[in-house]
């Protein structure tokens, strides 16, 4: 039986601002990688989406990012790996807190966006996140691109890591996902995205950017939160996961 989780990043809004549909999303997801404060969120975000999942049996996971509010996260910052670690660790423990006043915790730890995309092949930046989960609890699993520089060495250290996929985002021929700077970064057609999910959870290969074929190994497949349709797309992919025969359930014992 082939079992595979199905993950999202919510609580990305701040203050007023909103973003996304997490409600929703956690009537669909297994694992809710929340924003901790860096990139998106703030106190009375993750205590709401950190209730709302232990409320539903949804696995809490910290979304660690650089701290860019403006920038969302998502431009690259050439920061000074001990800082790195020190801003990953206030981060998990940030939200910690609150995945305990839900009477849940956090269960495991995925990168977001450029920071996400950086240690894929930034070695001091990939062993400085590395670090921070060692320093906090090296019991917690990692998420993370299959073949990047983070998760080889989070498994080098004896962590337990966890290969991701995206259903949303398009990947390069060597495996990569293609900037969202670019046209067709983000896929948004619900049924092809189902179909792709089913595909990359029973191990048979994808179209890349280029039409080559590609097989990507995965124990979570991700919807992200932002994504035009993502409550769409998230229902059409779990149904059709179970339509495959595929488990849907978190990697979490």
């Amino acid at each position: 039986m082939i079992t595979i989780d199905l993950n999202s990043d919510l609580g990305e809004g701040f203050g007023h601002w909103t973003l996304g549909e997490d409600d929703a999303l956690l009537d669909v997801v297994t694992s809710a990688n929340v924003a901790c404060g860096f990139h998106a969120s703030d106190a009375s975000i993750m205590r709401r989406v950190c209730g709302q999942a232990a409320e539903r049996g949804v696995v809490i996971g910290a979304q660690v990012g650089y701290r860019d509010l403006p920038g969302f996260g998502r431009r690259f910052i050439d920061i000074e790996p001990d800082a790195l670690t020190q801003d990953v660790i206030y981060q998990i423990g940030a939200l910690q807190a609150f995945a305990a006043v839900a009477g849940s915790r956090v269960a495991y730890v995925k990168p977001h966006g450029a920071l996400y995309n950086a240690i894929v092949h930034h070695e001091e930046q990939a062993a400085a996140v590395v670090a921070a989960i060692l320093d906090y609890d090296a019991s917690l699993p990692v998420l993370g691109l299959p073949g990047s520089a983070w998760l080889r060495r989070a498994k080098e250290a004896g962590l337990s890591t966890v290969p991701e996929a995206f259903a949303d985002r398009a990947y390069t021929p060597k495996g990569t996902l293609v900037s969202r700077r670019l046209p067709g970064a983000v896929l948004e057609d619900a049924e092809e995205i189902a179909q792709r999910c089913v595909a990359i959870a029973t191990g048979e290969p994808i179209n890349d950017v280029e039409g080559g074929s590609l097989t990507v190994m995965a124990g979570s497949i991700c919807v992200h939160g932002d994504t035009a349709g993502a409550v769409e797309i998230a229902r059409s992919v779990k149904a059709a996961l179970a339509a495959a025969g595929v488990t849907v359930a978190s990697f979490v014992a």
